[in-house]
């Protein structure tokens, strides 16, 4: 896992736009435990016994540690300045990053706790809406010290950001043929045939799931859900491919699913056409693989988005597929950043064996019959993705430099 980080990063989950997560939780909790090596904060082998007092400031930026020394160090990082700014601890000549902590508000202090071994530090202080500026080199002598990471600019991330921008436009093909399968079994009042199609038209979607924030409305007309709509899933706006799966598995006749399914191949026909004209921000990128499979966990595994086709696994299975979509592409970026990224792959086929279990002869078991060793089980493996991702989110953040 990379450099200690502290920060304020709100997520919009996809089908609740009202509901939002702080990642920062899961960056600090997640990253500190790691800097420290499974140690606590507190006194240890060559930390000293106080914290150190840092000034972040424009005019006395990263003063006041005046005794550089091996172990593990708490930094006080006290903004006495009249704006907010964020704090990188790095290497001043190759700008690897061994700890940040963002948004730290005029007059406030935030704590920074790293293990400092051999090398040259000084801390970086970016101001909002003014310069950057770095503080006095310090040396340390001796001793190991926590993982660093080099800064991803947006520019590093132009060029994966495109390539998976482009293979969304061929997903986008493949669930708009799919759906039109759908459509038109619904069409001929082949309830049975609309039922299987359902599940692939649907799971080819859900695994562009880095895709969804530019996709803006349309992603609510075609993956909506009846959150928030006064009428639940009678309302008039409940629309998409959840619709019309509550149509399909609660007894509705195949004439009142003609307008939903034509209404959701209108929009996936739209949302394609247009989609060469859209712009991913590279900047989201790996913020965006820990978002498919958070939202899994709060989605998927809780069955808040079954409407009837006990396909929530499969779906979790998808999600899994698009994560791994993300991180081909960011790969490069990762293998010299992310000392973890072997482990994650070996988590990652593991949560795939896990969901794997749960297909039998093309049918997924549905979520509410799980056992409770079983649920524990999807439950635990998703859980450390998430954490693991969410290292990734971080170590693909742009940074300020300048």
């Amino acid at each position: 896992m990379p450099l200690p980080r502290l920060g304020t990063r709100s997520v919009r989950l996809r089908t609740a736009p009202a509901v939002f997560v702080v990642l920062a939780v899961t960056l600090a909790g997640t990253l500190l435990a790691f800097s420290l090596g499974g140690a606590r904060p507190g006194r240890a082998a060559g930390q000293s016994s106080g914290h150190i007092v840092i000034d972040v400031s424009e005019s006395r930026c990263g003063r006041g540690w005046t005794r550089p020394e091996p172990g593990v160090h708490t930094f006080d990082l006290r903004n006495t300045s009249d704006a907010g700014a964020e704090v990188y601890l790095e290497d001043p000549a190759s700008q690897t990053v061994y700890g940040e902590v963002e948004g730290i508000g005029p007059g406030t202090t935030r704590q920074l706790t790293v293990r400092l071994g051999k090398g040259a530090y000084a801390f970086k202080c970016v101001p909002d809406d003014a310069d950057a500026a770095t503080g006095p080199t310090v040396h340390i002598a001796g001793g190991q010290r926590g993982p660093g990471a080099a800064p991803v600019s947006e520019h590093d991330l132009i060029p994966p950001a495109l390539a998976y921008q482009k293979w969304v436009g061929g997903g986008l093909d493949e669930t708009v043929r799919l759906a039109t399968r759908l459509r038109d079994a619904i069409d001929r009042g082949d309830l049975a045939a609309a039922r299987s199609a359902w599940l692939p038209a649907h799971l080819e979607y859900e695994r562009l799931g880095a895709a969804y924030d530019a996709f803006g409305d349309a992603d609510a007309a075609i993956n909506g859900t009846d959150a928030g709509l006064p009428g639940g899933v009678h309302d008039k706006d409940f629309a998409g491919f959840h619709r019309v799966e509550y149509g399909l598995w609660h007894g509705e006749s195949a004439a009142g699913l003609r307008a939903p399914a034509a209404a959701l191949v209108k929009a996936l026909t739209g949302l394609r056409d247009t989609w060469s004209q859209a712009r991913m921000d590279p900047a989201q990128l790996g913020l965006r693989a820990h978002e498919i499979l958070e939202n899994t966990v709060q989605f998927e595994l809780t069955g808040r988005t079954d409407y009837g086709s006990g396909s929530n696994l499969a779906t979790a299975r998808a999600n899994l597929d698009g994560t791994r979509e993300v991180l081909s592409r960011i790969e490069p970026l990762l293998k010299t950043r992310y000392a973890g990224l072997p482990e994650l792959d070996k988590e990652l086929n593991r949560a795939q064996h896990t969901l794997d279990g749960f297909r039998h002869q093309g049918s997924w078991t549905p979520l509410d019959r799980l056992g409770r060793a079983q649920r524990e089980d999807v439950n635990a493996v998703f859980g450390d993705l998430v954490e693991r991702l969410a290292s990734v989110a971080t170590l693909c953040d742009p940074r300020r430099t300048v």
